[in-house]
C-alpha cells in the first residue's frame, strides 16, 4: 500500500496530465473551423491566438508531468509554475473567445459554468481531504 501523501501526489500528477492532454484535444476541436475561414473576426481571432499559445505549453507540460510521474514528485521548476498559469489562462481564454464567436451567451455561460465547475471539483477535494483527516485509521486504498 502507497503511503496517502505518496498516493495524493501520484493522484494530482495523474490529473495535471489528463487536463493537459484534454484541453489540447479541445483546442483541436475548436480551432479546427477556424482553419478554412474566408477571415475571422474578433472573437475567433483571439481564440486562435490565445490557442496558439496554450497548446505548445500544453504539450511541453504533458513530457514534464510524464517526468514527475517516473520520479513520483512536482518539480520545483519556477519556469513550470510560471507555463502552468499560462497555459491555464490562455486556454480558458481560447475557449471562451470560440463560443463568444459561436454567440455571445454561449461565451459567457461557458466561464459562469467554469467558476461553477471550479467550485464544484473544490467542494468534493476539500470534504475529500477532511473525511481523511478525520479518519485516519481507516485504511487507505
Amino acid at each position: 500500500m502507497q503511503h496517502p501523501d505518496r498516493a495524493q501526489a501520484r493522484e494530482w500528477l495523474d490529473q495535471n496530465a489528463l487536463t493537459y492532454g484534454a484541453l489540447i484535444g479541445r483546442a483541436v476541436l475548436m480551432v479546427q473551423p477556424f482553419l478554412t475561414a474566408a477571415s475571422l473576426g474578433p472573437a475567433a481571432t483571439i481564440s486562435v491566438v490565445a490557442f496558439s499559445v496554450a497548446v505548445p505549453l500544453l504539450a511541453a507540460l504533458i513530457l514534464v508531468s510524464r517526468q514527475e510521474t517516473f520520479h513520483g514528485r512536482r518539480t520545483r521548476s519556477t519556469l513550470v509554475t510560471i507555463s502552468q498559469a499560462v497555459r491555464q489562462g490562455a486556454a480558458v481564454i481560447g475557449l471562451v473567445a470560440a463560443f463568444w464567436h459561436i454567440h455571445w451567451i454561449a461565451g459567457v455561460g461557458l466561464r459562469v459554468r467554469g467558476f461553477l465547475a471550479i467550485a464544484i471539483h473544490s467542494a468534493g477535494f476539500w470534504q475529500l481531504e477532511l473525511d481523511v483527516a478525520s479518519s485516519p485509521d481507516e485504511p487507505q486504498s
